[in-house]
């Protein structure tokens, strides 16, 4: 049919539908849901790949309340596969619970919004009450329409409500439970995940376990939480992350659908510009899938700029890779459009994340940062950026790590202190920056060694748009460990070697210096610049002991 316009940031099915928004027919996802034997199945996406929307189709499509159902869904390709699938119309009473807005300070606010959802939903449901219905039942049915349910009533509270709809309409329930790990998250990075935690088993644990009432359930969210930490009790459970063929063309935009969207927007002669910034992803064995929050907003005000990353929160993702050395050396590497071998394990284990490379790249993954280009064996994937938003989005990253470090300067005015040969001025800002910006343990006894790879990293970052950085290459008779190559060729090059006392104890720092400065003479390492016509060389090189850094120019 006819669309008249984008509705931007609805997630609603219905509202989508009566407004004639523009919308890609994903009701094929019905399908799945329906041919798919699992009881609970929990499907991980990233963040603004359409969960809410196809979790809100589910429930206009299944909900046996709602009366206007075939309409929604006329012209719809679920409506063409047969008497097996629309049979399942308005069939079953449904629970839609989102836990996106448990994303909150403390626990008790917390349950203060887990109350507040349900509140909502027992409300909408009210007219069960009319059914055979017991007095203690009743009166938990009214503390809960009040708000004033005790805390063992919320964590029954989504059995309790199965329990009744079961009952009344003799009927098993569907229950939908959006965005399932967003209080998770939000409790560990508010310090408050013990508490939260133990409370979600037990929610959890009522809602799955021993109910006879529930038809089927659907979970959505950016990341596969441990079964073990939250959904023990759950029994015939089954997940699919990104990584799984199941449902993969359901999220995301296809190739395919992506060239209709750009015939009926006339924006075709844009294509390779849109692929460069949105394109990227594979979920599966799919390859080629946009992020639609992304497209729809490029669509709606014409500009290439990055629309993904300023949504929701990336605090669990800033906390983990802040932490990890290892982990920015190789984000190094990526903003570089390399790709790279990672270990990734799916099944996350929030609590102590950033202490675990495995998880950080799995979340990683599984939020939409990553790319994953092949499976290296069973641990280990080459991975890379999808695509140059989620670029912006790392380099916009690296630079928040050296924002405000250094007292009264910011990235920009040591690099252009640099660049400018003021490098008196440098130094003195950049050992303000190495020993205000990493604990003892980044630049420590047994890690410092790695310290020059966020060094790079931000080098990287602050100088992307004039000069090309480079790390570790072959040159003279070794290998650097910087090379910055001004795209102008008059420009101020640089050749940087980095040298780590090898003893806290035995080495001085004006001994390590000595070493740095014989390496970088001996081995050379300008002689590709200048075979290749630059001839404003400059060479520097630092010496680092514990946070104590000295720097000095090599003539």
């Amino acid at each position: 049919m006819e669309f008249e316009g984008i509705g931007i940031g609805e997630s609603n099915f219905k509202g989508l539908r009566i407004r004639k928004n523009y919308f890609i027919d994903k009701s094929m996802y019905i399908k799945d849901i329906i041919d798919n034997q699992s009881r609970v199945l929990l499907v991980t996406r990233p963040r603004r790949f359409g969960k809410t929307l196809n979790m809100s189709m589910l429930k206009y499509f299944f909900d046996c309340e709602i009366k206007d159902s075939k309409e929604l869904f006329e012209g719809l390709k679920i409506m063409e596969q047969g008497e097996k699938y629309t049979s399942k119309l308005c069939a079953y009473p449904c629970i839609y619970l989102t836990m996106k807005d448990l994303n909150v300070s403390t626990y008790e606010y917390m349950l203060m919004q887990l109350k507040t959802a349900m509140m909502e939903i027992y409300f909408e449901k009210r007219y069960i009450l009319d059914g055979e219905v017991s007095e203690a039942e009743r009166e938990t049915y009214n503390r809960m329409m009040a708000a004033k349910a005790n805390e063992m009533e919320l964590l029954n509270s989504v059995k309790l409500l199965s329990k009744l709809l079961y009952n009344y309409y003799n009927k098993p329930v569907m229950l939908f439970i959006d965005e399932y790990d967003v209080p998770i998250q939000t409790a560990y990075v508010k310090k408050y995940y013990e508490k939260a935690i133990e409370f979600l088993k037990a929610f959890y644990g009522s809602t799955f376990k021993d109910n006879p009432y529930l038809e089927k359930t659907v979970l959505t969210g950016v990341s596969r939480v441990a079964k073990e930490s939250i959904f023990s009790g759950a029994n015939n459970f089954k997940v699919f992350t990104v990584l799984d063929n199941e449902f993969a063309d359901d999220f995301g935009i296809t190739s395919e659908e992506m060239d209709k969207v750009m015939k009926d927007f006339n924006v075709e002669d844009d294509k390779d510009e849109i692929k460069k910034w949105y394109d990227g992803y594979r979920i599966g064995n799919v390859e080629g899938i946009y992020n639609p929050w992304s497209v729809f907003n490029y669509l709606t005000d014409k500009q290439l700029k990055p629309y993904w990353v300023n949504t929701s929160s990336n605090d669990l993702i800033k906390l983990t890779v802040k932490n990890s050395m290892t982990v920015k050396e190789k984000m190094e590497r990526l903003l570089k459009d390399e790709e790279i071998e990672v270990p990734i394990k799916l099944e996350t284990e929030i609590d102590g994340i950033e202490n675990n490379e495995d998880n950080i790249w799995g979340l990683m993954l599984g939020t939409g940062y990553l790319k994953v280009v092949e499976q290296i064996d069973r641990k280990m994937y080459k991975v890379k950026l999808p695509n140059y938003e989620i670029k912006t989005l790392f380099e916009d990253m690296v630079d928040e790590w050296f924002s405000d470090k250094v007292q009264g300067n910011d990235l920009r005015s040591i690099l252009k202190d640099l660049v400018e040969l003021r490098l008196d001025e440098f130094q003195k800002k950049f050992r303000v920056l190495t020993k205000e910006m990493f604990s003892y343990m980044d630049v420590g006894e047994n890690t410092a060694e790695n310290f020059y790879h966020a060094f790079v990293l931000g080098m990287l970052v602050g100088l992307r748009d004039t000069y090309y950085v480079n790390s570790n290459r072959e040159s003279g008779f070794g290998r650097y460990d910087i090379m910055l190559e001004p795209h102008d060729r008059n420009g101020n090059s640089f050749i940087m070697e980095f040298k780590v006392a090898d003893s806290f104890e035995d080495e001085s720092i004006e001994e390590v210096l000595e070493s740095a400065k014989k390496q970088i003479e001996e081995k050379r390492y300008e002689s590709n610049l200048r075979e290749r016509g630059f001839n404003n060389i400059t060479k520097i090189v630092f010496a680092f002991k514990g946070k104590e850094c000295k720097m000095e120019v090599v003539e």
